[in-house]
């Protein structure tokens, strides 16, 4: 009787109660539930990829976007909020170290991995075309600045007069006209016999330049000389030299990756080039003075034409920051001098959270590009505006003549960065005209 009634006791206590049940049920549905919650909880997240170059031959254009990240992902800590809700924002940013494929690889992981809603990518062709081309191909929106846009827009198969085949990419940038605008004004500063030695590569900046900025220079009464189509890491330009100097070419036009440059510019110098230029106008490299200031003495009265410059009179509506504001932080933080690509970088990310932000929805892909390809908003280097074209996908944006010069006494940096033309935005102030080189 004992043995029985400790087995039914023992029965009794195994028979799960009501209260048992219910609490398994409980924990059963919040089990089922689980991938529910994390799943909306996660899609209160906004994700943003970010590429540029910040190492590699490319690397002085990636040089100052940690600081301008974190000056972002301060401004933008308190979340975002679009249509009433608020969300979180991650900003994923990825080095591409100077690698198109690399570049290429990196967006598809940002894309298949990190499911990003909305990618940012920034300087030059092998940065911006790859990193464009995935998100084309995955469906996810993408803006872009910082390269040609005809290199952006037609280097990527897009015809002249077709629709454009792009649903999912943008880049607001300079292109060719912007380009002819700030050399003719610029030039027309110092006497010389209009003749132009082009140093152009054989990649997507030079090949777009040689077709669509040369014949342009030629209507506009150069005569040009083109050196011809060199590839990267060409380490003689006698050739190139040797047929500018027959020309008797007083002005330079090119577009060159660094080490190329320093190359080409130190033969040139050696053989007497240097000495018969009033104008050497230097892109790309001419555009940061780490670059210039390698060169020492054959530096000095590089012309540029610059996308950004902290005496720009536009702030950046995400930080609230004036350009001399971002300019003076930077050189406080890292002790290294201001770069036109601060104020670039800012301007794509003030364009992106805006971009979001008229979204009716930043997690959805398609809402997202379609307010991209509707977006009018000021940024740091001016306004944006993709309604008008000059093609779909792509918003030009000016470029303003400027100048190396040496630094006044007293300055802690060897160069300063001053501005000689504003053609194509007379609300940017000039400080100088500009002096002849040789």
């Amino acid at each position: 009787m004992t043995i029985k009634t400790h087995s039914i006791s023992k029965q009794v206590a195994n028979t799960p109660t009501r209260r048992d049940l219910l609490g398994v049920a409980g924990a059963a549905g919040l089990t089922l539930l689980t991938p529910s919650l994390v799943h909306a909880q996660s899609s209160e997240v906004i994700k943003v990829g970010f590429i540029s170059p910040r190492t590699g031959p490319l690397g002085s254009f990636g040089e100052g976007d940690g600081h301008v990240l974190e000056l972002a992902r301060k401004a933008l800590a308190g979340g975002l909020t679009v249509g009433g809700k608020k969300y979180k924002v991650e900003i994923l940013d990825r080095d591409t170290q100077s690698d198109p494929a690399r570049a290429s690889q990196l967006a598809k992981a940002l894309i298949n991995n990190d499911k990003i809603d909305l990618m940012l990518t920034t300087s030059t062709p092998e940065v911006v075309n790859p990193v464009s081309d995935a998100c084309e191909a995955a469906g996810v929106p993408c803006l872009a600045t910082v390269m040609p846009w005809e290199a952006f827009y037609f280097g990527r198969g897009a015809k002249p007069g077709a629709p454009s085949p792009f649903k999912w990419t943008y880049l607001f940038s300079f292109g060719v006209a912007d380009f002819v605008k700030s050399y003719v004004s610029q030039w027309a500063m110092v006497p010389n016999n209009r003749k132009v030695a082009a140093l152009l590569p054989n990649d997507a900046d030079g090949n777009a330049i040689r077709a669509a900025m040369l014949p342009e220079l030629q209507k506009a009464g150069y005569t040009i000389v083109d050196g011809g189509a060199y590839e990267t890491g060409t380490t003689d330009f006698s050739a190139q030299i040797a047929k500018f100097k027959a020309e008797k070419c007083e002005i330079l036009c090119t577009f060159p990756i660094p080490p190329d440059y320093a190359t080409f510019w130190r033969q040139a110098a050696q053989q007497g080039l240097n000495k018969t230029m009033k104008i050497v106008q230097v892109a790309k490299t001419g555009l940061f003075a780490s670059n210039i200031e390698v060169l020492g003495p054959l530096g000095l009265q590089t012309s540029v034409a610059a996308y950004w410059h902290k005496d720009f009179p536009y702030n950046s509506a995400l930080t609230g920051l004036s350009g001399v504001q971002l300019a003076d932080g930077y050189e406080k933080a890292l002790n290294k001098q201001w770069t036109q690509q601060l104020g670039a970088t800012l301007s794509l990310l003030d364009a992106g959270v805006e971009a979001l932000k008229v979204s009716s929805d930043p997690k959805d892909k398609a809402a997202v590009a379609k307010s991209l390809s509707t977006l009018k908003t000021t940024t740091m280097m001016g306004k944006v505006d993709f309604t008008k074209g000059p093609v779909p996908n792509v918003s030009p944006t000016a470029m303003i003549g400027a100048q190396w010069v040496k630094a006044p006494s007293g300055s802690k940096f060897k160069l300063e960065y001053v501005l000689t033309e504003n053609a194509s935005d007379k609300s940017i102030p000039v400080a100088a005209k500009l002096k002849s080189y040789s």
